[in-house]
Order: C-alpha cells, then sequence, then structure tokens
C-alpha cells in the first residue's frame, strides 16, 4: 500500500511471496477437506439422482443444483414442491434445515468481518459443513484472526467443495432415471455423511447434538413430506446450543 500511494513500483520479490502463501495456505485447506470430498461427492450425486426421479427436469434440477448448493435443503424441498405446497412454505423448510448456517456464519464472521459484504456473501454461500468442522477447530483460538492464510486455507476448502459438488450433482441428474431405486443410493448416502461426521463428533456439546437430531429423527419418520428432519434439524441446533451454555455457566474446578 506504502508503495502504491508513493508512486514506486511494487516490489516483485513481495507479490512473488504472497502468490506463494496464498497457494500453500490453499493446498493445506484442500488436503485438510479432502477425506470429506469423496462423502461430499457420493451426497451430491444421490441428491442429483433424487431432484430427477422426483419429478423434477433435468434443467429444472440442475438451476436447483446451482442456485440453492445444499443437499439436505433440496431434499427437503423437492417433495413439497411435488406436492403443491405454498411456496412460503417450501422456503421456510429451507430456513429451518440450514438454520445451522446462521450460528456457521456467526462463529466465521471475525475471520472475513473486514471483507466488503459481497465477497462475505459469497463465502457464506460457497460454505459447507465440512469446512467449517475442519476450520474451527484449527483457528479458534488463533490469536488473531481474519489474516491471509487463514483465509486462503478458507478458500482451499469451500471452492474444491463446489466443485466436487456440482460435478456430482449435475452426473446424478445426468443419469436419472437410468439409476433403478433397489441401488439403495440413498442408504449408501447415508453411511458417506456418516463416516464423514462421526470422526468430528468430540466434544460434548456436538455429541448431544447428534444425540438428539438422531432421536427426533427416528421417531418422527412417519412424518409426511420429510417433515420429521426439520423436527430433527431443530432439536439437534437446540441441544447442542443448551449443552454449550451449560458448559460455559459450569464453574471451573
Amino acid at each position: 500500500m506504502g508503495a502504491v500511494l508513493s508512486g514506486s513500483r511494487p516490489d516483485p520479490l513481495v507479490s512473488v511471496d504472497l502468490r506463494a502463501e496464498r497457494r500453500d495456505a490453499f493446498l493445506r485447506g484442500l488436503k485438510a477437506v479432502s477425506p470429506g470430498l469423496i462423502a461430499l461427492s457420493v451426497w451430491g450425486l444421490v441428491t442429483g439422482v433424487a431432484m430427477v426421479n422426483g419429478g423434477l427436469t433435468q434443467s429444472a434440477a440442475v438451476t436447483m443444483s446451482l442456485l440453492v448448493y445444499a443437499g439436505s435443503a433440496q431434499l427437503t424441498a423437492l417433495p413439497l414442491i411435488m406436492a403443491g405446497a405454498p411456496l412460503w412454505l417450501i422456503f421456510v423448510a429451507g430456513f429451518v434445515v440450514n438454520l445451522r448456517f446462521v450460528i456457521f456464519g456467526a462463529a466465521l464472521h471475525p475471520y472475513f468481518r473486514s471483507l466488503p459484504w459481497p465477497k462475505r456473501l459469497l463465502l457464506g454461500f460457497l460454505t459447507v459443513d465440512i469446512a467449517f468442522v475442519v476450520f474451527m477447530p484449527r483457528y479458534a483460538d488463533a490469536r488473531v484472526k481474519g489474516t491471509r492464510e487463514q483465509r486462503w486455507y478458507y478458500l482451499g476448502m469451500i471452492l474444491p467443495s463446489w466443485a466436487i459438488w456440482q460435478v456430482t450433482s449435475i452426473t446424478g441428474i445426468a443419469l436419472g432415471a437410468q439409476v433403478p431405486p433397489s441401488w439403495s443410493l440413498g442408504f449408501a448416502a447415508t453411511l458417506a455423511l456418516t463416516a464423514m461426521v462421526l470422526p468430528h463428533v468430540r466434544a460434548r456439546p456436538m455429541l448431544l447434538s447428534v444425540i438428539a437430531a438422531g432421536a427426533v429423527a427416528w421417531i418422527t419418520q412417519p412424518l409426511p413430506l420429510r417433515l420429521g428432519l426439520l423436527a430433527a434439524v431443530v432439536a439437534g441446533i437446540g441441544a447442542g446450543m443448551w449443552a454449550e451454555q451449560a458448559s460455559g455457566a459450569r464453574p471451573q474446578p
């Protein structure tokens, strides 16, 4: 900044160092998130197939994949769309399922608050669960938040995740009706997501959140239009927040 204001040309060695720092941070982020990309690929493929088998045209399914970019919200909205539910109910269902991203955004705000709001909006759109789960334990206790290294590390997770999701989702859309229901891809996706999430369930609040969400999801299976999923999300978030508050209020020995 000082070189630009003084009219002198920027030092090319400094530019090279900045590019190297960004590249290294990006690659570290990619390496950190790579184990979760396998499960994300399966989930994207299943979501693409489900959208077409659920009644959407291929063009509508591709548009939904690009604009919504949220498998749980897409699968929640699909039966509501097919049932002719009012638009407000579809939006409310998607909002509730993705309510966890409000918590993600609040936790990530210190790392990106100096960026212009359009960039923050784009980063929020590209955020996925696995990126948040990997990023926060690494940088939660960082003395300085919002460094260049942290931001490029985060980009190294969310950009490949977005690309993998779109490729696999659109592949599933292209396969569409060619995939028979007997293949049980939905169960395969459930196993993949479980394998991705369980290694990160270490703290008590997260464990209670998983138990509460799983129990409510099992109990509410008979509910129509995937409303049980909404109830499970609310229960999981509520249990996690309660556990966090209880842990913070407990006196330290």
